[in-house]
C-alpha cells in the first residue's frame, strides 16, 4: 500500500490513497455497496472478489490510514475492539501480554474476561515507569500493549524507550494512538510494531460511524492481519469506509481547534476552587509534560478533572451539563461528558480503577470544536450547581 509520498499531514488527508473514480470521475469515492464481483473466469477477477476479503471503498481507507501513520499496510475494521481481537486472536495458548494498566475499559475487558479464558495471560503494568517493564518481563512475554495519551488519565509513555526495549527481547509492540491521532503522534516512526486505532473518534470525527484500523511496516504481520481479517471478517461496511474517508479529510483542522479548545478549558479548570486536579498533557504539571513537548506535536482534546464533593457531585455535572452531552466515546466535533467509574470503565473492578488512580469523583470531558467561551461557561455553570 501506498506510505507518505512526500506532501505534508494536510494534503495526505484529503488526498492520500484517493483518486477520482475512473470510470465517471468522480471526485469522492464512490460507496461499492456490494457483497460480491463479477469474475471473468473462475479465479479471474478485478483485484476484488468478495466484500468480507476486500472491497474497493475500504482499500481506499486503509491506503489513507496507512499514509497518515507513515505506514506500508493499513487494515480497516468494524470497531477498534474488532481491531484489538484480531491482533489478540494472532496470540497462542501460554502467551503473555504486558499492558500499561491505564487502558480503554473495553480494551481491558477484552483482556481479561475473554482472552484470559483461552490461555493467555496479562500483566497491568505502569509503563509511565521503565524500570516495571523490566520486572514485568517473563519467558512467555510475547506483546507489549500501551496507550499514551492513556485512558482516562492521560498518562503519557516514552513509546521510543519501550520500543528499544521490546526490540531488545523480541517482543512486539502495539501502541493505542486514538487519542492522539496521526496528527499528533506517529508511533511507528517511534518504533512501535503495530499501531491500532478506534476510527469511531478523532479520525471518523462526527460521531456517526464506528470502526478501527490496524496499521504496520512489517510484512510478516501484514500477512497475518489480511489472513486473520478474510478469516474472521470483523470488517467495515462501504458506508461506514466512506463516513471516515469523509471524517479524515478535515482531520488537521479539526485537530488543531480541538487542543486549543482542550489548553483553554484546563486551564480554567486548574482556576477553580471546586476542581482538585486537573489532568492534560499540556499543562506544565502534567507529570510527563516534557515527554509529550518531545514526543507529540500537541496534546489532544481530552481533559479528565477531579471535582470536590465526590461521587454524587461527579455525576451531577455530568448531568448539569447543556453543551458537554452526557455520552460515552469522544472525538467528535460535539463535546462530551463522562463520568468514567460509573460508565466506559465500569467493567473494572472498583479495587483496580483505584489502584489505577480512577478516583469515583473523577470526570473524563472530550472538547469539542465549539466556541471556547461557550463550552467553559456551560462547564462553569454544571460545577457550580447545587
Amino acid at each position: 500500500m501506498k506510505t507518505a509520498d512526500g506532501h505534508e499531514f494536510a494534503t495526505r488527508c484529503i488526498h492520500a490513497g484517493i483518486a477520482p473514480d475512473p470510470v465517471t470521475g468522480a471526485i469522492m469515492t464512490p460507496i461499492f455497496q456490494t457483497s460480491t464481483f463479477a469474475q471473468e473466469s473462475p479465479a479471474q477477477h478485478k483485484g476484488f472478489e468478495y466484500s468480507r476479503t476486500g472491497n474497493p471503498t475500504r482499500k481506499v481507507l486503509e491506503e489513507s490510514l496507512a499514509s497518515l501513520e507513515h505506514a506500508q499496510f493499513g487494515y480497516a475494521f468494524s470497531s477498534g475492539c474488532a481491531a484489538t481481537t484480531l491482533i489478540m486472536l494472532s496470540l497462542n495458548p501460554g502467551d503473555h501480554v504486558i499492558a500499561f494498566n491505564d487502558l480503554y475499559g473495553g480494551t481491558r475487558r477484552l483482556f481479561e474476561k475473554v482472552f484470559h479464558k483461552f490461555g493467555i495471560t496479562f500483566s497491568f503494568v505502569d509503563l509511565t515507569d521503565s524500570s516495571q517493564l523490566s520486572r514485568a518481563l517473563t519467558k512467555s512475554t510475547k506483546m507489549i500493549w500501551l496507550e499514551s495519551p492513556s485512558n482516562p488519565l492521560l498518562k503519557l509513555v516514552d513509546i521510543e524507550a519501550i520500543a528499544k526495549a521490546a526490540s531488545a527481547f523480541n517482543i512486539q509492540l502495539v501502541v493505542d494512538n486514538t487519542f492522539a491521532t496521526p496528527a499528533l503522534q506517529n508511533p511507528l516512526l517511534l518504533g512501535a510494531h503495530l499501531v491500532v486505532h478506534s476510527t469511531t473518534k478523532y479520525i471518523g470525527g462526527h460521531s456517526d460511524v464506528v470502526g478501527g484500523a490496524v496499521l504496520t511496516n512489517d510484512t510478516d504481520w501484514a500477512e497475518k492481519i489480511a489472513y486473520l481479517s478474510n478469516a474472521i471478517g470483523g470488517v467495515p461496511s462501504p458506508m461506514d469506509c466512506f463516513l471516515v474517508l469523509r471524517g479524515i479529510k478535515t482531520l488537521h483542522l479539526r485537530m488543531e481547534k480541538h487542543c486549543e479548545n482542550a489548553l483553554f478549558i484546563a486551564k480554567r479548570l486548574s482556576d477553580h476552587k471546586a476542581i482538585s486536579r486537573v489532568i492534560y498533557p499540556g499543562l506544565t504539571n502534567h507529570p510527563q509534560f516534557d515527554l509529550g513537548q518531545r514526543q507529540m506535536k500537541a496534546s489532544s482534546g481530552i481533559v479528565s478533572f477531579v471535582v470536590t464533593g465526590g461521587l454524587e457531585k461527579a455525576k451531577r455535572v455530568c448531568a448539569k451539563t447543556k453543551l458537554f452531552a452526557c455520552a460515552e466515546s469522544l472525538g467528535g466535533v460535539e463535546s462530551l461528558i463522562e463520568h468514567p467509574a460509573s460508565m466506559t470503565h465500569a467493567s473494572i473492578r472498583p479495587e483496580d480503577r483505584l489502584k489505577i488512580g480512577i478516583d469515583d469523583a473523577l470526570i473524563r470531558i472530550s472538547v469539542g470544536i465549539e466556541d471556547g467561551g461557550d463550552l467553559w461557561r456551560d462547564l462553569e455553570q454544571a460545577i457550580e450547581s447545587p
